[in-house]
């Protein structure tokens, strides 16, 4: 896909991986629609890295709270709007609140399924036309994790919303064939969950066999290879250096 002066919205673009996916399409030249909730600080350093990597590409900021059933198709709206269209859509934007079994809340679990499943749905159903319209075609990509194909006890509603990224990839990608491919990238440690120690990330690093964790980047670069390969479609590549297969 050439990228450069293409418009991309990327949900959660104002911290962590989302943060990173932006700034690498605007370093690839693209308008990049940088959405957030409550980090406007986040959001504005997007921008400005954005500009700072001097590729031509620019960064626009987007508030909007996706727990807001309305939201979705209100933040589209605004983005085709005030951008011109749309080419791109990355649903990065998402919750890993700890709820072990047991312990787990109907609200914890409404909140959670909301944001990674409800959110992504939604953002692609009102994207999709625009992403059909869209010279030479258009892309989603979907952010799943690891934990998708794992169970992580901790973190069930987490993984089990994952899980359906990675299903709900496959039939957008059937859907929206053949002017639109949809792929999903699902990360191992490339970060470390808010409020987890040095001891955690040794521990994570440990029982990975390329003998380190990841970074941003690692995702950045799987989210570009998708976006370039251009007879790939309904595919989750997995970003965490052999995890998945460790014994």
């Amino acid at each position: 896909m050439e990228l450069r002066g293409r418009v991309a919205l990327v949900t959660g673009a104002g911290t962590r991986v989302g943060q990173a996916i932006a700034v690498g399409l605007g370093a690839r030249g693209m308008r990049v629609a940088v959405h957030y909730r409550g980090s406007a600080d986040g959001a504005a350093e997007t921008v400005r890295r954005i500009v700072a990597a001097g590729a031509g590409g620019q960064g626009t900021p987007f508030c909007a709270d996706l727990l807001d059933r309305s939201a979705p198709a209100a933040l589209v709206a605004q983005v085709v709007a005030q951008l011109g269209g749309l080419d791109l859509l990355v649903n990065s934007a998402a919750l890993m609140e700890r709820t072990p079994f047991g312990e787990t809340t109907v609200e914890q679990w409404e909140r959670i399924f909301a944001l990674n499943l409800r959110a992504p749905f939604f953002l692609a159903q009102a994207a999709a036309p625009h992403l059909r319209a869209a010279a030479g075609g258009g892309g989603i990509v979907n952010i799943a994790d690891l934990a998708a194909f794992e169970t992580w006890p901790g973190y069930l509603p987490h993984g089990i919303t994952k899980h359906a990224i990675v299903r709900l990839t496959e039939s957008l990608a059937q859907l929206l064939a053949p002017t639109v491919r949809v792929n999903a990238v699902a990360p191992g440690t490339v970060l470390l969950p808010m409020g987890w120690s040095e001891a955690d990330a040794t521990r994570l690093r440990d029982a990975t066999p390329l003998a380190r964790n990841g970074s941003p980047g690692d995702v950045v670069q799987a989210v570009n290879y998708l976006l370039d390969a251009d007879f790939v479609t309904g595919q989750t590549i997995i970003v965490d250096g052999g995890r998945r297969v460790r014994r």
